[in-house]
């Protein structure tokens, strides 16, 4: 299976027809696209706008999650509402199935969150706000968990905005690494053996890495792969 990625595209209200020369022929190139958050600048509905118009009527079904700074605005839902509305499928501890030409593609998504990875990360210990911190990552991952469990198609796909693991993140300061991702959402990916994981948000980290169970890791933020999109041939694993 052929599938296009990029995350962080970052689209304000002057962004409009800046990335459709660029996916007009995407057709060509793969059989769905994968949207990995950070779809707009400051999370406002104008931006949304924006973002629809760049990636519906593509030719492929499109799939995203949404990323903090889609969140900024506390407008998530409306932006949810709006890109379903253009015909986008976001995920939020769901998943969805599609039928491709060379089997089926199961996708399970969430934001995701931050606190680090072994060794390094925040624990549930301590004052309300800290606990509260990893408590979302904790409902993040389980959900994750959830989404991924449900699937029964011949290629499963992990679809996240923060990083599962710390191997993508490689060129960001280490000091904000627990900003970047955490290592609980990389937990469920291996457990149902994912055939790929997909994330953004690390502009200044690397495009491949792998998690410890070995499924292979994509860190598609468009300052990392500096392109309309990364592809991938994704073949079952289990």
């Amino acid at each position: 299976m052929r599938i296009a990625a990029v995350g962080d595209v970052h689209l304000g209200e002057d962004a409009h027809g800046l990335l459709r020369p660029a996916l007009e022929r995407l057709t060509e190139h793969a059989e769905v696209l994968l949207l990995a958050g950070d779809l707009t600048r400051h999370g406002t509905l104008a931006e949304a706008e924006v973002v629809a118009g760049e990636f519906t009527a593509l030719g492929v079904p499109v799939v995203a999650v949404l990323g903090n700074h889609d969140h900024h605005g506390d407008e998530q839902d409306r932006i949810t509402k709006l890109l379903e509305d253009a015909g986008i499928t976001v995920l939020d501890g769901t998943s969805t199935s599609l039928l491709l030409d060379d089997g089926t593609l199961g996708i399970a998504g969430i934001k995701g969150f931050g606190g680090g990875f072994a060794g390094k990360c925040a624990s549930r210990f301590g004052e309300r706000e800290m606990k509260a911190f990893v408590e979302t990552t904790m409902d993040s991952a389980a959900r994750l968990r959830e989404a991924l469990q449900g699937l029964e198609t011949d290629v499963v796909v992990a679809l996240t905005h923060y990083s599962p693991i710390p191997g993508t993140l490689h060129g960001e300061p280490p000091e904000i690494h627990p900003f970047l991702g955490s290592f609980l959402l990389g937990e469920p990916i291996d457990e149902v053996r994912a055939d790929l994981a997909v994330h953004g948000h690390a502009h200044f980290g690397c495009a491949q890495g792998i998690t410890p169970g070995g499924v292979p890791v994509r860190n598609v933020a468009q300052p990392v792969i500096r392109a309309a999109y990364a592809t991938f041939d994704v073949h079952p694993a289990r």
